[in-house]
């Protein structure tokens, strides 16, 4: 009778640890949502989390090629150059995950 208490304790606790486990996706920042970049006309101030190789990630993942000089701004953001559609472009990736080029 202990055996099959622990066993259906047991079923029971791995069901819901799958549960809480599948109820989490995409980015654990919680600003970033969907995980794709928005073009924005002018960056969001505020601290980046973004680790640099995750910002040239971002920054590829729209798209964004040749990126080169990637440095942190004093206004918490990550500005560098990048070649799209031919052109070359001054690229900045701003703490929320959008994109602003010029």
């Amino acid at each position: 009778m202990k055996r099959i208490i622990i066993a259906a304790a047991a079923a029971a606790l791995a069901t819901t640890g799958a549960a809480a486990q599948t109820g989490q996706s995409g980015s654990h920042n919680p600003v970033v949502k969907d995980g794709t970049a928005h073009q924005v006309a002018s960056p969001a101030k505020g601290r980046s989390s973004f680790t640099e190789d995750q910002a040239k990630g971002r920054l590829a993942k729209a798209g964004y090629t040749d990126i080169t000089d990637l440095k942190g701004t004093d206004n918490g953001a990550w500005q560098g150059m990048a070649m799209k559609n031919g052109k070359k472009l001054t690229v900045t990736l701003d703490y929320k995950g959008n994109i602003t080029a010029r």
